[in-house]
């Protein structure tokens, strides 16, 4: 029995940050339980390593970069890209066979992504594609990150649950109508989408300003979460009468969409990290600073909110229980548990 609220899914990418976050220096990091350090050769390559030296296990982020080699701030010992000891000025040679753990690392999308399995299974063909990021029509916010004091699976539990912006986020995503209308759950390639469209109804205070024209709308609230923890969260608003049918949306039409990259720290801890993507005003930079603000408040409540779930189910006396509106996140971690019981399957 696979408990995937202390076993993680290893052979995956995840997100280490933003590749701006990486310089020629010496990064720290905790991912799935693992200390890593991270820093950049003198030509800009991104590189990730066990942050452990193997004399005594001091953190080689305690050390120094010396151009492209991390000298341990113990007693010397170097080691190079790949992870080997390539110099032991202690002793005449270096320890043979010894070395720390390299893992495999992407720059993609603005992002650092790092391999955490076995780095001989890495293939950068499957990083998660974001389509049209590089089309010149459609418009980025800058890209946040945030610390939530929860486990990863109630990030996604809360980013395949459309029903919380009407009670979490009541002056920023909720709007009227979107407690009561049936959702649709679907199995994906990888992933898991809860979606609805709702017709004929007010639009958010958030995107109301947005949209090219005036009234009500027709709404798509597109919640879909991949393996091992990405969520893109899409809103799509046609006038009303023209929505219901993605594939033929009329020009007018308003879409949203906000990728968001959990990363597991450990078992009580994420680091959350995500940007908005728009189908037009590409360089319209006030509106991406509003609608990076307005986001950032938005996840605010959202990280409010499952700190304190965290905390109530790793304590619970009582059994808590599952609603309807809870069928995609099930579905979702029976995935990932899947996942995982594969992986440990020799």
């Amino acid at each position: 029995m696979i408990d995937i609220e202390t076993e993680f899914l290893y052979d995956s990418w995840y997100v280490a940050g933003w590749s701006s976050d990486f310089e020629h220096s010496l990064t720290p990091l905790k991912i799935l339980g693992e200390q890593v350090v991270i820093f950049r050769t003198d030509k800009g390559v991104a590189v990730a390593l066990e942050d452990a030296c193997p004399h005594r296990k001091l953190p080689l982020s305690h050390g120094r970069l010396h151009a492209d080699r991390i000298e341990c701030g113990y007693h010397g010992l170097t080691f190079d890209c790949s992870g080997n000891c390539v110099h032991a000025p202690t002793q005449q040679d270096a320890p043979p066979n010894v070395g720390v753990k390299s893992y495999p690392v992407v720059d993609r999308y603005g992002l650092l992504w790092i391999w955490m399995g076995a780095p001989d299974a890495a293939n950068a063909d499957d990083i998660y594609h974001i389509e049209n990021y590089d089309n010149p029509a459609w418009g980025k916010t800058d890209g946040g990150s945030m610390d939530i004091a929860c486990h990863y699976l109630y990030v996604t539990d809360n980013l395949l649950d459309p029903s919380h912006v009407a009670w979490v986020h009541v002056s920023s995503f909720a709007g009227a109508g979107t407690e009561d209308v049936p959702l649709n759950v679907e199995r994906l390639e990888g992933g898991v989408l809860v979606s609805r469209w709702m017709q004929d109804r007010q639009p958010p205070p958030y995107y109301a300003p947005m949209l090219s024209f005036g009234g009500n709308c027709d709404r798509k609230q597109h919640y879909e979460c991949q393996v091992p923890s990405i969520a893109i969260n899409k809103s799509i608003f046609t006038p009303v009468g023209k929505g219901g049918d993605d594939e033929n949306l009329p020009d007018n039409s308003f879409i949203n969409i906000s990728y968001n990259f959990m990363t597991p720290v450990d078992a009580d801890n994420t680091r959350y990290f995500w940007f908005q993507h728009r189908n037009g005003d590409p360089d319209n930079e006030v509106l991406s600073a509003q609608m990076f603000e307005a986001a950032k408040v938005a996840f605010i409540e959202d990280r409010d909110i499952l700190v304190e779930v965290h905390k109530g189910m790793k304590n619970k006396r009582t059994r808590n229980i599952n609603l309807g509106i809870d069928a995609g996140s099930m579905r979702f971690r029976k995935m990932v548990e899947k996942r995982i019981a594969a992986q440990n399957t020799p």
